[in-house]
């Protein structure tokens, strides 16, 4: 009996990590506030840089940032920030931590106002459920990211741009891009 061929989206490419994360996590859909808080984390260390080197820094991150709880990351001080400027593994850019920080205080306050950070992201999705585009067109950004975006910058929020929200978007699965014929969509 011949299996099936796998394919995937070009993206994914030949990276191990890659291909992982492709298969078990893009696109999919989490509504786990902790999951929305991690890659709040990660897509802003990411800013500017590729998302190959922060997956490889991702368990980095998750120590470095108490397992990405939200309520410990906004309780960090002076003090941490200066522990996390020693730390090779993650990206040590003061502005990049101060934000990460600082956004984790805003996303608890998110938290509060709309029960979840979940609940507000989602009040910007048409009928409050995920896109599914399957094309082959790769777009960074889309009105609803611009939507949210602007929304999280006048609260106050850093390193969170459209591109940065869009890609976030596809890692938490409020939108679905992978391309037709991706065994993983």
């Amino acid at each position: 009996m011949k299996t099936e061929e796998i394919k995937r989206c070009s993206w994914a490419g030949n990276d191990p990590l890659y291909i992982k994360y492709h298969d078990e996590e893009w696109g999919k859909v989490t509504h786990d506030d902790k999951k929305l808080f991690e890659f709040l984390i990660l897509e802003g260390a990411q800013a500017g840089l590729s998302w190959i080197t922060i997956l490889r820094r991702r368990e980095n991150y998750r120590k470095a940032f108490a397992d990405f709880d939200v309520h410990k990351v906004a309780a960090f001080t002076d003090k941490d920030v200066e522990r996390l400027m020693q730390d090779a593994g993650i990206i040590r850019n003061r502005l990049k931590i101060l934000a990460a920080i600082s956004n984790a205080k805003l996303f608890i306050e998110v938290q509060k106002e709309f029960g979840s950070f979940d609940k507000y992201l989602y009040g910007f999705m048409p009928e409050g459920k995920p896109i599914i585009n399957y094309n082959n067109h790769f777009i960074a950004s889309t009105p609803i990211s611009d939507a949210i975006s602007k929304d999280m910058k006048k609260r106050g929020f850093k390193f969170f741009g459209t591109t940065i929200c869009y890609a976030h978007m596809q890692a938490t699965g409020m939108v679905n891009d992978h391309v037709p014929g991706c065994s993983f969509k």
